[in-house]
């Protein structure tokens, strides 16, 4: 037998051992995941176990590639191409996703939710349930919901005890509007920007201050820049898992419960890690430097008439009818 002979039949045999393996299900599949928060951060470490875990439960068949801090590109960028299939997996937040459904929108009202269990309820069961099948229609399958944590509102003017301390300073929000109506409707003066363009702000006094999560203003060194937080608790939001609609048709029903629960796990993870983290962050930002005053939520609350028609109009009323029925 000719040396060409044998490397035709070795040749032949490969493609019909892939063959074989890609109908079994046993073909290799890589999944990029992109998010947006540091390698210290909680999410990534939950991430990272999803993608351990997923490996080791698959035998190797689905592994995750995991590209943190923006690498694929912005936020909302990475979610277009999650959308497109161009991204296998992403964690946006709930502002983003409402882009595709304004169902989202509502779950970042002001002051919608007591506590972190409230938000379990709700987000874990009712609003999945609701929301889930409008992802789909989009090119997206919604696996479960993550953390990001209840945001508060720092500045390097004064403290905040009341909301009268909090009119008229220069604030940075995220382009949602729910982050920039509640703002708005404590009198302050709302400024969209970059995140990665914040600490410099911050710094020269572009902006007197922002609003975000403890482990955000932690991780991200805000204390450098900012004498003062607030714990205000205004709005809560998280990251949803999701995966491409493409990608989640090229995994076996097998793969698919793993890739879920997996998912579904992690979050549980980040979650814990959140609310462990934040109940050590506030002395970690003491220690810092920080001043850190805890004004009466409910007096908060009264002047957010104005916010919860804006994000009525933008979510449409009979979703935010649905939602205050959630809760």
């Amino acid at each position: 037998m000719s040396i060409l002979t044998k490397s035709l039949k070795i040749t032949a045999c490969s493609a019909v051992l892939s063959v074989l393996a890609a109908s079994a299900g046993l073909a290799e599949i890589t999944l990029k995941l992109g998010h947006y928060a540091e390698t210290n951060h909680p999410a990534h470490v939950a991430a990272q176990q999803m993608a351990d875990n997923v490996a080791e439960r698959t035998g190797g068949e689905v592994k995750i590639e995991i590209f943190p801090a923006n690498q694929l590109g912005a936020p909302n960028d990475v979610l277009e191409q999650n959308v497109l299939g161009a991204i296998d997996m992403s964690l946006p937040t709930q502002g983003h996703l409402s882009r595709y459904s304004q169902k989202f929108a509502t779950v970042m009202t002001p002051f919608a939710f007591r506590d972190r269990e409230h938000v379990y309820e709700v987000l874990d069961g009712p609003f999945l349930e609701w929301a889930g099948p409008d992802l789909e229609e989009q090119g997206l399958v919604y696996l479960s919901n993550w953390d990001w944590g209840f945001r508060n509102i720092t500045n390097g003017v004064g403290p905040v005890n009341t909301p009268e301390d909090v009119k008229g300073l220069k604030l940075r929000t995220p382009p949602e509007i729910q982050l920039q109506s509640a703002m708005s409707a404590l009198g302050a003066n709302v400024t969209q920007m970059a995140f990665n363009e914040l600490y410099l702000a911050l710094r020269q006094g572009v902006v007197d201050g922002q609003e975000n999560p403890l482990s955000v203003i932690y991780h991200h060194k805000i204390y450098e820049v900012q004498d003062n937080l607030a714990i205000t608790q205004h709005v809560y939001n998280s990251m949803v898992s999701v995966v491409s609609k493409v990608s989640w048709d090229k995994l076996t029903p097998e793969q698919q419960q793993i890739l879920k629960e997996e998912s579904a796990a992690a979050g549980n993870l980040m979650r814990e890690q959140m609310t462990a983290e934040d109940a050590s962050l506030i002395e970690k930002l003491e220690e810092k430097g920080m001043k850190v005053t805890y004004p009466d939520r409910a007096e908060f609350q009264k002047l957010m008439g104005p916010a919860h028609k804006a994000i009525g109009d933008y979510a449409g009323e009979e979703n935010m009818k649905m939602f205050l029925e959630m809760l």
